[in-house]
């Protein structure tokens, strides 16, 4: 299978090492000619070593620098189709002397953009310990307020389908009562695109002291949240922008899918066969008209 070496670099991201991110940095945001760019060139744009590039080069599973260095002229080419349609709308960036017509594009555009820093921030060693507690769990509640309650009602419906004893509660009186009510073999899940949310906050804390193994899922790393989470899942590391907060379902919801089909893989025979019984007890949901 060809490797696209910008997903190559999204999905490993997380895991360089700091003087690695910065060669990872700089072939994601170059404008440079790449195509006659040698090994000590490279080095000295990203102000690192040449072994750091080699290491990098092995760590995207190249196996040396001439691998790397052909991958770099295929991303080139293939970003420069990419440009040609889409890039002068890369971002969102709305102005009076926008057309309706202009937005769908912007949208898809930024919701990608989005989409591959998500993916450069997640943790897959959290990613999979999240998975174990889970499907481990005795019964799992997820919390949150506002925009995050549809995302929260999405992950509570797939979680259900699964056979999985999963509840939530919009009211916050509810929440902060079953939270203290969880016990060590129960898994709270905290969802709050900017980790402040005080009622969020403080529901996960009630569960955190009831014993509970929590997972929190968020934008950024280092916030109120955080301290109370065993495992936490960031969709993003960037600085808290309106255009941000708007998209932050798109890479929330992005997220429960991973959770949904990471569980349903654990134990695909178990899975699919409450999937199927699930199905089938709501496969007719409407009367015959007489």
């Amino acid at each position: 299978m060809e490797k696209i070496l910008e997903w190559a670099i999204a999905k490993n991201y997380r895991g360089l090492r700091p003087s690695e991110k910065k060669v990872a940095d700089y072939l994601l945001y170059c404008d440079g000619e790449l195509e006659d760019m040698t090994l000590v060139e490279l080095a000295k744009k990203a102000n690192v070593s040449q072994p750091t590039v080699l290491r990098f080069a092995k760590a995207m599973g190249y196996g040396g620098f001439k691998e790397l260095k052909a991958a770099m002229v295929k991303e080139r080419i293939r970003k420069g189709m990419q440009r040609e349609d889409i890039s002068p709308l890369y971002g969102f960036h709305v102005g009076r002397e926008d057309l309706p017509t202009d937005v769908p594009a912007k949208v898809i555009a930024t919701t990608i953009h989005l989409m591959r820093e998500m993916l450069k921030s997640m943790s897959l060693k959290d990613y999979i310990k999240a998975i174990a507690l889970i499907q481990n769990a005795d019964n799992i509640v997820v919390y949150g307020v506002e925009n995050s309650l549809c995302v929260v009602s999405d992950l509570v419906t797939k979680f259900l389908y699964l056979g999985l004893k999963c509840y939530s509660y919009n009211d916050y009186y509810l929440q902060h009562i079953s939270a203290v009510n969880l016990n060590p073999k129960d898994v709270a899940i905290g969802i709050s695109f900017s980790g402040t949310s005080r009622n969020t906050v403080d529901v996960l804390r009630g569960a955190k002291e009831s014993g509970a193994s929590t997972i929190v899922i968020t934008n950024f790393e280092n916030t109120a949240i955080a301290q109370y989470a065993d495992v936490q899942i960031c969709t993003g590391s960037g600085q808290f922008l309106y255009g941000d907060a708007i998209f932050s379902r798109a890479t929330q919801l992005a997220i429960v899918d991973m959770l949904y089909m990471g569980v349903l893989i654990s134990d695909y025979d178990r899975y699919t066969g409450n999937l199927d019984l699930n199905g089938k007890t709501i496969g007719d949901p409407t009367y015959e008209i007489k």
